[in-house]
């Protein structure tokens, strides 16, 4: 194949742009910003499901509140009406001697119901506690959330930058080539990523790697206008003044 030398030398412009959407395009992929978003997210599922739960225990011991609660005003009522009775008098000295006992049984009833119901409004306290806690890291983790996010979108705005800017340059140099040289190097670019490098100082541009005598040789008796390619990489090798033949 041949293609005039000042044209093979523009593929070093497009060679240029592609390798800077390459980059761009990696760069999109792997932003910091994206492990940091998914991590925060992961801490605000967490902290979330914390409140859930938190929420959760606090109705249960709400419930659990409020049944010590209703048992406590029972043994009051016994405890009332047996007193009453007693007031009243009228009543034998067997019910009399019962009454008392029941009484007697009803208050130590009564108070452990009612230490075991400040033990559940301590508990009660310490998840209302936690909550208020994980409400805070709830926030925070949203923040960060938050925060990341931004720095992403301002990131990926650069980069859509970056990218509307080369795509039109590339939209601008694609017509100089002639379709054959064209297709050559898009078929190089997609197999090995660089289409066409320079030949520096008999080093490919692409590989980097040195040129053998025999290669050297060849290059060297080819015309100006032949399109060569790099034995080892497969690149189009664009000649200069710098390539040291």
């Amino acid at each position: 194949m041949k293609a005039d030398p000042a044209v093979q030398r523009r593929l070093l412009e497009l060679a240029d742009v592609d390798a800077e959407l390459a980059r761009t395009e990696h760069r999109r992929r792997t932003l910091p910003e994206l492990e940091e978003i998914a991590a925060a997210e992961r801490a605000v599922r967490e902290r979330r499901d914390a409140q859930v739960a938190n929420a959760t225990a606090l109705d249960d011991l709400d419930r659990e509140v409020k049944r010590q609660e209703k048992e406590i005003d029972g043994v009051r009522a016994r405890g009332d009406r047996d007193r009453a009775l007693l007031a009243g008098g009228g009543v034998s000295a067997k019910q009399l001697t019962d009454l008392e006992h029941e009484l007697a049984t009803l208050q130590r009833r009564q108070t452990t119901l009612e230490d075991e119901l400040l033990e559940i409004m301590e508990r009660r306290e310490a998840v209302e506690a936690d909550g208020q806690h994980a409400g805070v890291e709830l926030a925070k983790a949203q923040e960060t959330l938050a925060d990341a996010a931004r720095r992403r979108d301002e990131a990926l705005a650069d980069l859509d930058t970056t990218q509307a800017r080369r795509d039109d340059e590339r939209v601008k140099l694609v017509p100089v080539f002639p379709e054959a040289l064209l297709a050559l190097y898009e078929r190089v670019r997609a197999n090995k990523g660089i289409g066409a490098a320079l030949l520096r100082a008999r080093r490919c541009g692409a590989c980097r790697l040195e040129m053998d005598r025999s290669a050297l040789s060849r290059i060297s008796a080819s015309s100006a206008d032949e399109v060569l390619t790099c034995e080892e990489c497969g690149a189009i090798l664009v000649r200069t003044g710098e390539s040291g033949l």
